[in-house]
């Protein structure tokens, strides 16, 4: 590991390390990195970061009842738990998107007064119309588009109870897209009636979390939480920045840690590339960083850097600039061919984390579409790889849904609630947040013969598993084995 010093953008002290193997095979197409990124409280005061918060509440028609009841509830708690000072508003969602708070538009600052309007208008809204999440998130941006202090966070957060069939995923897209580095949303999806793949979709995107509450009077407790834990969130905006050698291409950028996510599509390309990594409170995480090269095209034995590796921040000034020394990725090619390279330990045990989420979605997408054999067998696979990997978290989620068979092995219960199933749908991202101790990690034997590797290329793309025992395909989700392409689930990423 690659040590690098820090300093401090605003109350927060950057690290960052980066973890990799020097030397490549010989024949070698791939050099990955893990990056692992901490920020600390710096030493002494600092001033308090200014902050906008938008509340995006569902009132669509299947919200009648009950769960409009304690959504209301959950929104009022967290109007109660913001601090004087924030700027606030609230959007009520169905096909459309409408601000119920303030009524004069943009945001208003958070205070007594502004506290009890906000909870008055939430308490007067009704159930009716469909569900279009992507307008909802559209007008959050254009809201904090009116926001002109500089270096201000932008957190939103909203809940669904239903899919969103009032646009098109391509139309979702497109809003996603344009909110992307815009501000950080995090997602709720209340009872059994909307899709996880949706609320994922929206919270990788925007760098949130995605929750199942099941339970809707949970929601009030949740939305508390949240609240409090955006308070604490100190700089609005860093970037990976990524200077390649001209031998090398990225070919992807994903957080491992504490929950998965595809970054690739996001990148700022430049003279350095930067990717967006959201906004950041005193924590720890972790990226993997992915590159193709020629072999060929490199010189045998000799150390070459493949990437030199900055972290950047926004700065109170609203200004972008480096908040951490920059680090190198260094490789060197072997001048052996067929000789095999011990992989990093903490790179292979990224890579089962990765299997165990998409086993994980595998079972639950074949529940849902009532292939019960599948997703007892996806079960299975899940349970073992989580026991192996020692993910508490993730196992404590599976168990929660199963229950022995007639042949004594795990099935999912068949009276689960299918908002448990989905819960296992956004579980499946959530990796453990500590780095692997040492009596977890699998032996670091060499890599087996590259002709042994290549006899396992995917049948749907043909793509060649980076480790020997993976499960299913890297680059489309295809669980390998199965016979045919289009067997195989798609990783919902």
């Amino acid at each position: 590991m690659v040590p690098v010093g820090d300093r401090s953008p605003l109350g927060l002290g950057f690290a960052l390390e980066v973890d990799a193997p020097a030397d490549l095979p010989y024949d070698e197409r791939r050099a990955d990195a893990l990056i692992t990124v901490t920020a600390d409280s710096a030493a002494g005061p600092s001033a308090q970061t200014p902050s906008a918060e938008i509340l995006i509440m569902d009132r669509s028609l299947s919200m009648t009842g009950h769960k409009l009841d304690e959504a209301k509830r959950a929104m009022w708690a967290a109007i109660d738990t913001l601090r004087d000072g924030t700027l606030l508003a609230v959007v009520a969602g169905n096909h459309e998107a409408d601000v119920i708070f303030p009524a004069t538009g943009g945001l208003a600052r958070v205070d007594a007064r502004t506290r009890e309007d906000a909870k008055l208008r939430v308490a007067g809204q009704l159930p009716e119309g469909g569900t279009a999440i992507g307008r909802w998130l559209d007008r959050a941006r254009r809201l904090f588009a009116t926001v002109d202090t500089p270096g201000t966070v932008r957190h939103a957060v909203l809940y669904t109870d239903g899919k969103d069939e009032h646009e098109t995923p391509e139309q979702l897209g497109e809003v996603l897209a344009s909110c992307t580095d815009r501000f950080v949303c995090d997602a709720r999806g209340l009872g059994d009636d909307w899709r996880y793949t949706e609320l994922l979709r929206v919270t990788q995107a925007l760098h949130g979390g995605a929750e199942a509450v099941v339970t809707i009077s949970d929601l009030t407790g949740d939305f508390t939480r949240l609240m409090r834990e955006a308070q604490r969130i100190v700089v609005p905006r860093v970037y990976l920045g990524l200077r390649l050698n001209s031998r090398f291409q990225l070919s992807f950028v994903r957080q491992t840690r504490p929950v998965e996510a595809e970054l690739t599509a996001r990148q700022q390309r430049g003279e350095e590339t930067h990717v967006p990594l959201g906004s950041w409170a005193p924590e720890t995480r972790q990226y993997q960083i992915s590159l193709r090269v020629d072999p060929h095209s490199l010189p045998v034995d000799d150390t070459l850097r493949a990437a030199r590796i900055t972290l950047h921040a926004e700065f109170p000034d609203g200004t972008r600039g480096p908040c951490a020394e920059s680090a190198a990725l260094v490789v060197r090619r072997r001048s052996t061919p067929g000789f095999g390279i011990a992989r990093s330990p903490d790179l292979t045990r990224v890579e089962n984390e990765r299997e165990l989420g998409m086993a994980m979605r595998a079972c639950a997408d074949a529940h849902l579409r009532g292939d019960l054999e599948r997703a007892d067998r996806e079960l299975r696979l899940a349970i073992d790889l989580a026991r192996d990997l020692g993910d508490t978290a993730r196992l404590r989620s599976l168990r929660a849904v199963a229950a022995d068979g007639p042949d004594g092995l795990p099935r999912v219960r068949r009276d689960v609630a299918r908002g448990r199933i989905l819960g296992i749908g956004l579980d499946s991202t959530k990796t453990a947040r500590r780095p692997a101790e040492q009596h977890d990690r699998p032996p670091q034997d060499a890599e087996p013969p590259r002709e042994a590797q290549a006899s396992r290329a995917c049948p749907r793309c043909r793509t060649r598993p980076a480790s020997p025992t993976a499960k299913f395909c890297e680059e489309c989700g295809h669980r390998l084995g199965d016979p045919g392409p289009a067997d195989g689930p798609r990783d919902a990423l």
